[in-house]
């Protein structure tokens, strides 16, 4: 059976195969991914050590060199980011006023877009990027959970920047740089573990999907994800290629974090105006999790076939 080769011809398969896999079981059967020991450890609750472990194999490809340049391409797609769900989400408002159109806020706009799975970021990068787009999630895990969308709405003053979730980002991949760069067989020994980790936290990440959103967030939830990917995904895309990136960094960061989710909820807890607006808000971010979940490897494969020579003279 050609398993690797069959799966490998979709594309973003490694990562999008696994994950709509174990989204179904969540989705039909979740008893099976609850059985406890090492089962449900690996397939269910292994997002964040397995992501933690791709980051420190990543890490020790990146050069010291590559350093700087990473951040500046982090930086600039995270502020590409939430600059674009802020134009379109408060021009919305504008438009239809507070309560959008068809539940379509500038709550739901601004927490979907202001979010990248870094998840699905590391796993896409690593399949298609280069040591300058895995540095990067140093700087897009900022967009993690509702700070952005706090600023964005006017409620700064009650959120703090999170300084220990970029540091505990940052170790993983300081750790493996550190490794990679003093010894250059340590260097190919943890860069060719990397590839490996992505079907395994592709499907923990997947196993926190339930597909039963898209029908509570409907057509709009799958029209904020088709934003988020392919809107805000054009911007992503052409900032990062003015930075000196290809553009797969910028396609593979233009989906919705799972954790926005929590935002419109954070955000009503922090001013209670927000409530009902919120509880309108939620499915659809949900939707746009699933749907971006699926867009953005597409894109990014999409992206990364375009980055390939033409022909044996070409270069990138």
């Amino acid at each position: 059976m050609n398993i690797k080769s069959t799966v490998e011809k979709i594309p973003g398969g490694m990562m999008l195969v696994p994950l709509i896999i174990a989204a179904l079981l969540n989705t039909f059967c979740p008893e099976v991914l609850e059985i406890g020991g090492f089962t449900t450890a690996l397939f269910k609750h292994g997002t964040l050590p397995l992501i933690g472990a791709f980051l420190l194999c990543m890490g020790a490809g990146i050069s010291f060199k590559a350093a700087p340049r990473a951040l500046m391409q982090g930086v600039s797609i995270t502020f590409t980011k939430v600059l674009t769900g802020i134009i379109i989400g408060f021009g919305i408002e504008h438009l239809f006023g507070s309560q959008g159109i068809f539940g379509l806020s500038s709550l739901a706009v601004i927490a979907a877009f202001a979010n990248a799975n870094g998840g699905l970021y590391a796993a896409l990068v690593g399949e298609y990027g280069t040591e300058r787009d895995v540095g990067a999630i140093s700087i897009l895990s900022l967009g993690d959970g509702p700070l952005f969308t706090m600023i964005a709405l006017g409620a700064a003053g009650m959120a703090n920047i999170p300084l220990m979730a970029l540091i505990a980002v940052l170790i993983p991949i300081l750790a493996g740089m550190i490794l990679g760069n003093l010894d250059p067989a340590m260097k190919d020994f943890l860069t060719r573990g990397g590839p490996v980790l992505i079907p395994l936290f592709a499907f923990s990440i997947g196993a926190g999907i339930n597909l039963e959103m898209l029908i509570k967030g409907g057509v709009a939830g799958v029209f904020l994800g088709i934003m988020t990917t392919f809107v805000g995904g054009y911007f992503n895309i052409r900032v990062d290629r003015l930075v000196g990136g290809s553009g797969v960094a910028g396609a593979a960061a233009s989906s919705t974090a799972g954790n926005a989710v929590a935002t419109p909820f954070a955000i009503a807890q922090a001013d209670p105006s927000f409530a009902s607006m919120a509880e309108i808000a939620t499915p659809l971010v949900a939707t746009s999790v699933i749907t971006t979940a699926i867009l953005a490897p597409l894109l990014t494969s999409w992206i990364a076939k375009r980055n390939l020579p033409r022909d044996p003279e070409s270069t990138l």
